[in-house]
Parts: C-alpha cells; structure tokens; sequence
C-alpha cells in the first residue's frame, strides 16, 4: 500500500511540475482528505497554495484539517478573505478550535474576523476549558430532540440540521433547560413501529456522559470501553454542551501513548513530527535527560571506586560486571512497563501494591534462580574449562551467579514500585521508566555484587 501511495505521489508532484492542472484536479477529487493531505508534505512551500487551490471545495476543507500546521499557517497568509471565509464555514468547530490553538496570535486574529458569530461564539466556549480536558476536543455540533417530537418530526428534524453535524447517527434527548434526559440513535427511529410514537418512549435513560473538567485520556479510554462513536459531555450544573467523536479520541490515545514512549526513552515530549523538528528541537528535548543520566551515573562510579580493592584482588570478578547490571536494568524495565501499562489503562491502583509486589517477588524468583542456574554452568563450562580462565574458581562462579539472582529481584521490585510511587504522587509513571530505573538498578546491582564477593571471597 506503501509503495503504491508513493508511486501516486510521485505521479501528481509531475504533473504538477509540468502544469497538467486540469488532469490533476480529476485525480485529487478521487483521493480520500488524508492522503491529499499527506501529497503537501513533499510540496515545496511556493507550490503549497497552487495545489490547494485545484481542490473541490468540500475537498479542500476536508484535506486542510487533516494538513500539518505549518502548511495551513501558509495557506491562511496567502488566503483572501472570502478564500479563508469557504474554508472556516466547511469546518466542524471542533476543528476550528484546534486550528485556533496552533496558530500565531496574529493569523488567529484573522481566522476570528472571518469566522461566522456562532462559530467564533464556539471557538471561545472551546477556548475557555483547560488544555487535556473533555470540554477541550469537544464539538459543539450534535443533533439534540425534545422527549415530545415524534419520530416523524426527529427524522425531518434531523434532515435538517444533521448537514452541519460531525455525527448524526446517535441524537442526544434535552429537556427545555438542555439538561440531558436521553439518547436514541438513528436506527432506533428508522426501525420504529409508528411514526406517531414520542421520543419519549423510544430514548435510553441510562446515560453514561463526562464532565467539561474531565481528562481527555478517561474519556478517550470510557470510549473505547462502552464502544460509542461520541461521549455526551455536560456543564457542572448537568447541561449538554458538546460531544467527543472517536475520531478525536484516537487522536487523543496516539498522542498520549507518544508521549509516554517519549518519555520512557528519556526524551521531552515533543509537539512535533519527526522530520519537522529541527536538530536544536532535539537537542532540547534529549539533553536535560541525559544531563540527568550523567550524574546519576555518579552513584554507579562512588559504588566501584569504594570496592576497588576487592576488584584488584579478584581482577576475574570485573569481566562479569556488564552482564549483571544489563540483565538487572533489563528486569526492571519489564517490571516497569508491565506496571506502567497497567497504571495507564487503571488495570491497577495504588491499593493494589500489596499484590503487585508479591507476584513480582514470585516472579523475579523463578526468573533468578533459572537465570543463575545456565549463568552458573556457562561460566564454568565456558569461560573456565574451555577458555583455560584459571582465575574463575568455583567460588567465583558462585559469587556470580547468587548476585545475579539477588540483583533481578531487587530489580523487579524497584520496577515495579517506582511507577506505583510516582502515581501516588500524581507523577506520570512513564517517567520512571527505562533509563531511570536502569541508572538505579546499575548502581544496586553492583553493591550487590561487591558484597557477595566481600563475604564469599573474604577479600
């Protein structure tokens, strides 16, 4: 699918170059919105406003949503009022907010001088709620009836108004103060056995919804839970003013599951795309991290520099240093992002450390001893009888192999309550994850490590 999409884009970017505006219109007007869209990010910014402008309108709406910012900032500054004008009245407000939100002051000035009163009356409302929360990615747009239409009257109603509408296929019941009473869906309506019954007797009551205030991941995640194509969102005092679509909340989903992958790989989330960001961008967003990581590194050197003695007295104990502290922050890492998944999806609570940590004991047990186990005849089998290491004696085999086990279950355990603590300091848990958790697990698995040989080895 991949390799056909680039061999389509290679195709209108020609004939683009070779002004063939008519044969490319008839084939842009084929395309679905996203795949237009993605055609600009190959597009030189001078050619930006000249393919945009062979679009069908309803296509050019559609294709500007889903462009990246920096390509609708062009467009807009090179727009004519009444251009900017089609574009704003084909959007969902919804959309027109985020736009709002991405823009510099100046073009957002624009965009709200020739938005509609209604829609510039939306855009605000939107505004006005808090970044991440469900009032923040809502659309005002959805089809409401009154409990006394009836069906007829609810279909003709919704022919209506449902033109204007980002879904029309589930229609939210208000009372005359826009207080939620109900639901009923389309299908509800269309296999009803008489027109002349009220939505009344047709509407589910037992309303699941969200608040303005409530964050936009629990309302992406109640989404995906209950299998609804929009989440009703009501005002503190219980009065629906918008609706969240799926389509939004997989947005949502992927931005946050982004910005947890970022974040345990040691990165500053970033709000741009790859290839947009810059080499300073990265810097930014890396070095703070590793700044970090460095000097938390220093606990790891204190540990190695205080045991350095016995280090000189049994110089065979150093070869086995990186396979204990990479086998240790590998536990951890699985504990951390099992517990991490967990946390994210509420599978777990911090109620629930008393369980996590016993299994996690269990756990790291059975993985330590079968770990030691194979450690123990490898070592022996191999670096000792077939390498000729007459400095791997059979204590040191066993001073190994006993810290191995230990480190992976001080390992799992720190894997696991890390992310808990973090939680329960209203910390996100995917800041505790890989890098952090292996800097700590480093500098325990080498104090493990030196006791053992202290107390084995008597050096």
């Amino acid at each position: 699918m991949a390799e056909r999409f680039e061999i389509v884009e290679r195709a209108i970017l020609s004939m683009l170059e070779g002004k063939k505006y008519a044969t490319l219109r008839d084939i842009l007007s084929t395309m679905n919105p996203s795949d237009v869209a993605g055609l600009f990010d190959g597009l030189e910014d001078k050619q930006i406003p000249l393919m945009y402008r062979l679009l069908p309108k309803e296509l050019a709406a559609e294709t500007f949503v889903e462009m990246d910012p920096e390509a609708q900032e062009l467009l807009i500054r090179g727009f004519s009022d009444n251009e900017l004008k089609e574009v704003l009245d084909e959007l969902y407000v919804d959309d027109a907010a985020d736009l709002v939100e991405e823009m510099p002051a100046n073009v957002v000035k624009r965009i709200l001088k020739n938005a509609d009163p209604e829609m510039r009356k939306s855009i605000n409302q939107i505004l006005r709620y808090p970044e991440y929360s469900a009032g923040s990615i809502m659309t005002t747009e959805f089809v409401s009836l009154r409990p006394h239409m009836t069906v007829e009257e609810a279909i003709l109603r919704i022919r209506r108004q449902g033109v204007d509408k980002e879904t029309i296929y589930t229609c939210y019941v208000l009372a005359k103060d826009r207080k939620l009473i109900g639901l009923v869906t389309v299908k509800d309506l269309l296999l009803a056995e008489d027109d002349e019954m009220t939505i009344e007797e047709l509407m589910i009551t037992n309303m699941i919804f969200v608040n303005t205030m409530t964050d936009q991941e629990d309302v992406a995640r109640m989404l995906s839970k209950y299998n609804f194509l929009a989440m009703p969102v009501v005002d503190g005092e219980g009065r629906m003013v918008g609706i969240v679509t799926f389509d939004d909340a997989l947005d949502v989903m992927e931005e946050e599951a982004t910005e947890d992958m970022e974040i345990m790989g040691g990165m500053t989330p970033s709000e741009k795309p790859y290839l947009r960001s810059s080499a300073f961008d990265l810097f930014k967003n890396r070095i703070p991290w590793l700044m970090l990581m460095m000097v938390s590194a220093t606990f790891t050197g204190l540990i190695m520099t205080a045991f350095e003695d016995a280090l000189a007295a049994q110089i065979a104990l150093s070869a086995f240093i990186p396979m204990l502290m990479g086998t240790g922050g590998n536990s951890g890492s699985q504990s951390s992002v099992t517990v991490i998944r967990g946390l994210s999806l509420n599978e777990l609570d911090f109620s629930d450390i008393g369980v996590i940590l016993w299994k996690e004991i269990r756990t790291a047990l059975m993985c330590g001893i079968a770990l030691a186990v194979v450690c123990f005849g490898k070592i022996w089998l191999v670096d000792h009888m077939l390498m000729g290491n007459e400095n791997i004696t059979l204590m040191v085999d066993l001073v190994v192999c006993c810290a191995l086990c230990v480190t992976v279950v001080v390992a799992k355990i720190v894997g696991c309550l890390l992310p808990m603590a973090a939680k329960a300091v209203k910390l996100d848990p995917a800041v505790m994850a890989s890098p952090f958790i292996s800097t700590i697990v480093d500098a325990l698995s080498l104090l493990v490590y030196f006791l053992f040989a202290k107390t084995l080895l008597h050096i």
